[in-house]
Order: C-alpha cells, then sequence, then structure tokens
C-alpha cells in the first residue's frame, strides 16, 4: 500500500487526477485545493461545474482548517454516523473556488479506509472525491463497471481493492451554520 500512497501522492502534487478506490464507491480525485486539477475533473466526467464535487479530509482537525466554522451537532453526526456521511458545510475556506458551490458550501467527508486516509495525511490537504463514471451514467458498483473514457483520462489508476464490490455512495447531510440539517441522500 506504501507505493500506491507515493505514486498517488506523486500525480496529485504534480496537479495530476487519479482514479482510486474509497470507503464507499471508486472515486477520481485531485488535490482539493488545485482548481485546475479540479477542472480536469469536471471535463472528464462531463460534468458542469455548477454541480459541486465533495472532499475528503484525514479527520476532525483538517476538517476545521477548511470550513470556518463547524456547527457542534457535526461531531455528533460523524461520531453516530452508522456508514459513510458527507456532511455539506457553509464557508469552507482553502480550497479551489471550483469545488464550492453557488451557495458557498461543500460536502466533506471523513473516510474510514486506511488507503484515502494514508494519502491525505501524505498530501497535508483535502482530496477530490467524486464517482468514476461520466456524468448522468450509473455509479459502478466495480472497478470492471468503469467507463473506458473514465479509465483512460485519468493520470494514476491505485493499483489495490480492484476485485472489491464497491459499497453505497456516502449519505449526505447539510448542515448550516444556524443548526439547521436536511439529509440530502440516505
Amino acid at each position: 500500500m506504501n507505493e500506491e500512497i507515493q505514486k498517488a501522492a506523486e500525480i496529485i502534487q504534480s496537479g495530476g487526477i487519479i482514479l482510486y478506490p474509497t470507503d464507499t464507491v471508486w472515486g477520481i480525485g485531485c488535490d482539493a485545493t488545485n482548481a485546475t486539477a479540479v477542472q480536469k475533473i469536471y471535463d472528464l466526467k462531463n460534468r458542469a461545474d455548477s454541480k459541486s464535487m465533495i472532499c475528503l479530509v484525514s479527520d476532525e482537525r483538517m476538517l476545521e482548517n477548511y470550513i470556518e466554522t463547524v456547527p457542534a451537532p457535526a461531531y455528533d453526526i460523524l461520531a453516530y454516523a452508522v456508514k459513510p456521511t458527507t456532511i455539506i458545510f457553509d464557508q469552507p475556506k482553502g480550497i479551489a473556488t471550483n469545488l464550492i458551490a453557488a451557495d458557498n458550501s461543500l460536502g466533506i467527508r471523513i473516510p474510514d479506509d486506511d488507503f484515502c486516509v494514508k494519502l491525505i495525511r501524505r498530501l497535508r490537504k483535502p482530496i477530490v472525491s467524486t464517482s468514476a463514471n461520466i456524468s448522468g451514467h450509473p455509479t459502478p458498483k466495480s472497478f470492471d463497471e468503469i467507463d473506458r473514457n473514465i479509465l483512460e483520462g485519468v493520470d494514476y489508476i491505485v493499483n489495490l481493492h480492484r476485485e472489491k464490490k464497491s459499497g453505497s455512495p456516502s449519505t449526505i447531510i447539510k448542515l448550516k451554520n444556524n443548526g439547521e440539517v436536511k439529509v440530502i441522500r440516505n
């Protein structure tokens, strides 16, 4: 795994995009602070940049570095979630502007996956995580279902867990600074 972390980190640090396994589904990722790399993912997925993507952070401390104010209920949601959960926060900071939604929000997840966490810690910054599909097409349930255009369009494909079936996409919860909570996807 260390070799894969090293290679993926090199690609991401050079502005490239990777295809990698997460705790949910296969994802396309890059440095979440690099607007040019983020745009490469929008282009590869044929996705409108008005449809924001999420990013992954390694832990709560890193989360606090990229959100102006983390509302207190976020910590309870993270502590008691029974499946991977993405929280959409208000007022992100230090993130590529083309990753931030029009309402100045950003979805962030702390993954429960060794590769992802170790890669993020190695980079010391968040990474983009968006499903490995062309926009409007179904999310692949395994590595073998990933579209050829995606496979050929990334700069590196992580060589881990290719035989494993993907899980379900994460739960998505929008958490406003005023404490308002809305479940977007369960």
